[in-house]
């Protein structure tokens, strides 16, 4: 079947993933592969201390994301969109989305917050479990800590998918992924730790709230079930042009990282991936529990519910953006244009070409906080002293080292000291779109081997689309491992890069340059201006 019969039959399944900067959709056919896309580029806002979106962001975004995929299909197939075989909802993990009703009753407060400090710890100690900041259940506690006006209304709180996938299917769910990322998950029972729940509730008995915690979390899901269908309503509010009808059944909503997991083949015991943008993490789906609970490491699960290992890092790739964007200038002022995707890769390019340890130059992409390092609030730095040797090449290759530095700080942990073993290790994201550079700075900084796929641009769209087809197009009943591995990935490995000894003992000398100069950052962060 032909890609515009695939449309026209309405066999095509949909995914959409809205990103840090960008919202994306993506459908593909019968054989899992991508046959059209749209967009849409949107920015956080900084309102009174905290990191938000608008709802009315949210909803123009999406709208305007799901018009330019219909305006790329109209132009490449002459054919409207009025059927679907699914679709699939992932967002970015984490936050606070309260609600009474349909009405949000705080702004969005995003994963990248770092308010919750207090909440987190008091959490942390009393699961015996790392509850981090951006967890949906510290941005609670910390409201009911600050004894904030709203908390007592809450009927709902949920992520930014399910709080989508809600408006749009009329379902309260989560995917296990993605519920996993609200307060620890059971992988023996796919839902909420039954024990912390009981804990928490007995934490906030004091307060006489009218709900405990089950009454306002939405229901755990896990990869194939089926997670509704698009409403009257919710098929309006997607497509404004009124094509789409209702009645298209949706999986469960995914987060990013689970969706990253699917994208890159990295759902089975014994694999990992690596997404590098706007943030990084990296995920080890884990054959036992670690030994213990790290402050640095996150324990999330699986689109099916398997127990992950997750270093997650607020910043990655946006400092390097700024950076370009200035060399961008630079080169129009000379009057020579210049193409921005050509640019990024004559300067990853020349990156690889910079010394082993970049000069002694080192990178603090803090455009945000970064608690993994235990910095509360962002301030990019490039230090250098009067000797080291400051070139164009040392000066983007201690960028693109300093976007993965604190990956680095947490991974150490789980290969080293318990001794987690990883057979797979997928890299995907902007970071990786220059051929083999990004790839081989990870490998050196992680001492191990990266794979990236040809598909590892098609990046979360692509993976909640997959998982939606698993929904559909699983006739045989296989796990998600399997399916993705037989199915969707057969015949595609990918290539690998091994670390090479002389970048691994550059970059070590670069991580204790970088550890040597965290004073400088934490002072920087304290005297802000």
């Amino acid at each position: 079947m032909s890609a515009k019969e695939t449309i026209q039959s309405g066999k095509a399944v949909l995914g959409i993933e809205f990103g840090s900067t960008r919202i994306k959709a993506v459908l593909i056919d019968a054989d899992n592969k991508p046959i059209a896309q749209g967009s849409h580029t949107w920015e956080n806002q900084l309102v009174d201390g905290l990191w938000t979106y608008s709802t009315e962001a949210i909803w123009y975004g999406l709208q305007d994301c799901y018009a330019d995929l219909r305006k790329n299909v109209l132009a490449q197939y002459d054919v409207e969109i009025e059927a679907l075989a699914a679709i699939g909802v992932s967002a970015m993990m984490h936050g606070y989305l309260p609600f009474k009703g349909n009405d949000i009753l705080v702004p969005f407060r995003t994963w990248r917050n770092t308010n919750t400090g207090k909440a987190a710890a008091t959490l942390s100690e009393l699961f015996n479990y790392n509850i981090p900041l951006r967890w949906s259940i510290s941005h609670l506690y910390q409201a009911i800590l600050d004894n904030e006006e709203h908390v007592s209304d809450i009927e709902f709180l949920t992520t930014l998918a399910g709080y989508i996938h809600w408006q749009l299917t009329g379902q309260k769910v989560l995917g296990v992924g993605d519920a996993s990322g609200m307060i620890p998950v059971d992988p023996a029972t796919k839902t909420y730790d039954a024990e912390m729940v009981r804990k928490f509730n007995e934490l906030i008995e004091p307060k006489k709230l009218p709900w405990t915690l089950l009454d306002i979390l939405p229901k755990s899901l896990v990869a194939g079930e089926n997670a509704g269908f698009l409403t009257p309503e919710g098929a309006m509010r997607l497509d404004v042009s009124g094509h789409l009808k209702p009645g298209i059944p949706f999986c469960p909503p995914e987060g990013d990282a689970g969706t990253g997991m699917a994208a890159t083949n990295a759902v089975k015991v014994r694999t990992g991936n690596v997404s590098a943008g706007t943030s990084s993490f990296s995920m080890i789906v884990l054959e036992k529990p670690l030994s213990k609970p790290y402050e640095v490491l996150d324990m999330v699960t699986t689109p099916d519910g398997s127990l992950v290992a997750m270093v997650h890092c607020n910043n990655c790739t946006s400092d390097i953006n700024a950076w370009v964007k200035v060399l961008k200038e630079y080169a129009e002022l000379l009057g020579v244009e210049q193409n921005t995707g050509e640019l990024y890769t004559r300067l990853f390019e020349i990156a690889a070409k910079g010394d082993a340890d970049c000069g002694g130059l080192v990178s603090f992409n803090y455009i945000s906080g970064e608690p993994v390092t235990g910095c509360m609030d962002g301030r990019p730095l490039i230090v250098r002293s009067a000797n080291d040797k400051l070139t164009l090449a040392n000066f983007m290759r201690a960028h693109l080292y300093g976007a993965i530095a604190v990956l680095k700080f947490g991974n150490d942990i789980l290969l080293k000291e318990e001794g987690v073993k990883v057979d797979r290790l997928t890299g995907h994201g902007g970071y990786f779109t220059t051929p083999k550079v990004g790839q081989s700075m990870l490998a050196a900084a992680l001492d191990s081997p990266i794979t990236v796929m040809e598909t590892a641009g098609e990046g979360g769209a692509w993976g909640i689309a997959l998982l939606a087809a698993f929904v559909v197009n699983n006739s045989d009943g296989m796990s998600l491992p399997d399916w993705l591995d037989n199915v969707v990935f057969a015949g595609n490995s990918g290539s690998t890069i091994s670390p090479n000894a002389e970048d691994v003992e550059g970059f070590n000398k670069y991580l204790e340059n970088y550890k040597a100069c965290l004073p400088i950052e934490k002072s920087a962060v304290e005297n802000k201006k």
